[in-house]
C-alpha cells in the first residue's frame, strides 16, 4: 500500500507543478485516500472544486496545450 501512496502522491505533485506553471492552482487536489488503501486496481486523484477564474485559466492552458 505505501508503494501505491507513494506513488500516487508524486503523480499529484507532478500535476499540481504543471498546473502551477500554466497559472493554474487547484485547491483541492489530492489523492483519494480511499482507493489507495482499498482493492481499486489503482488510486484516483481527487481534483476538486474551483471557482469559475481557475477553470477559465485551465480550459485556457488545456486549448494551449491542445493546439501544441
Amino acid at each position: 500500500m505505501q508503494e501505491r501512496l507513494r506513488a500516487a502522491e508524486q503523480t499529484v505533485e507532478r500535476l499540481r507543478e504543471e498546473l502551477l506553471r500554466a497559472g493554474v492552482v487547484l485547491p483541492s487536489l489530492r489523492v483519494d485516500l480511499v482507493t489507495v488503501t482499498s482493492e481499486a486496481p489503482y488510486p484516483l486523484v481527487e481534483l476538486g472544486r474551483c471557482n469559475l477564474d481557475t477553470a477559465a485559466r485551465l480550459a485556457t492552458a488545456l486549448e494551449g496545450a491542445a493546439r501544441e
